[in-house]
């Protein structure tokens, strides 16, 4: 499995950070995860392309995560692709149905499905990919994926938008990578995501392969080494900082 940070920025993006989407990709198979503003660029640096991409998976419904959504479809449609499949947590059926009646004049013009999932039950299976996901803590609902390619391979979690809890980070137990919102330097007050000391805590004992630090504000410019630091004085596990284009083989 190989996963391509398209977006590892936030609602306020940087030049250099779009707003949050993944490739994840295994053989043949190909998977978007979240499409937030200027996610559909990067994706046409890949191999894979938007004409490659049939599903989008979101975690939740904010504009940095779904607001290149239509654009996808469109460029799609354009390209003579003929279906898009968006998969998400409830509420994703209504955020699809309100987008096209606002751009009317891409009704009908593809096979565009909707599927919602939710949390807590059996793994499911997205666009070939075999999937659990949990609630995370946010202020709107929204989900973290566990990941797992073919049979007896590594495995990768998401963890969408959340701050950091005990529960997440049991849920990324053992898993070779972790992708984990860290929006904010310490000295910011802030709920629904987390700062990196609250994240240290809460990933302290767990024993995952490498993380991953992604959903970066502005907040953050300049303080990536004092943000490492402050995660380690809890967690000792290999903490790198996400950018765009990064490629990371599972």
């Amino acid at each position: 499995m190989r996963v391509t940070f398209l977006g590892t920025g936030s609602a306020m993006p940087l030049p250099d950070r779009a707003q949050t989407g993944l490739l994840l990709e295994s053989d043949d198979r190909a998977l978007l995860v979240d499409c937030g503003s200027g996610v559909l660029g990067r994706l046409s640096a890949t191999d894979a392309g938007y004409e490659g991409v049939g599903t989008v998976l979101l975690t939740h419904h904010h504009l940095d995560h779904v607001s290149d959504l239509f654009s996808l479809l469109k460029a799609r449609w354009l390209a003579g692709e003929e279906h898009l499949e968006v998969v998400g947590p409830e509420g994703t059926k209504s955020l699809v149905d309100g987008l096209l009646d606002v751009h009317d004049y891409l009704q009908g013009r593809m096979d565009l499905t909707v599927r919602e999932v939710t949390a807590g039950g059996d793994s499911f299976e997205v666009a070939g990919f075999e999937i659990e996901a949990m609630e995370t803590r946010h202020s709107v609902p929204c989900l973290a994926y566990r990941f797992s390619g073919d049979e007896g391979s590594e495995e990768f979690v998401f963890s969408g938008d959340s701050e950091a809890f005990e529960g997440l980070a049991n849920f990324a137990e053992g898993a070779a990578v972790l992708a984990h919102d860290c929006s904010f330097p310490d000295d910011v007050d802030v709920s629904n995501h987390p700062t990196p000391s609250q994240l240290g805590e809460a990933l302290a004992g767990h024993d995952i392969g490498r993380v991953y630090l992604t959903h970066l504000y502005p907040h953050t410019e300049g303080r990536h080494e004092e943000m490492l630091d402050s995660i380690g004085s809890a967690y000792d596990g290999d903490v790198r900082f996400a950018r765009d284009g990064l490629r990371v083989d599972i």
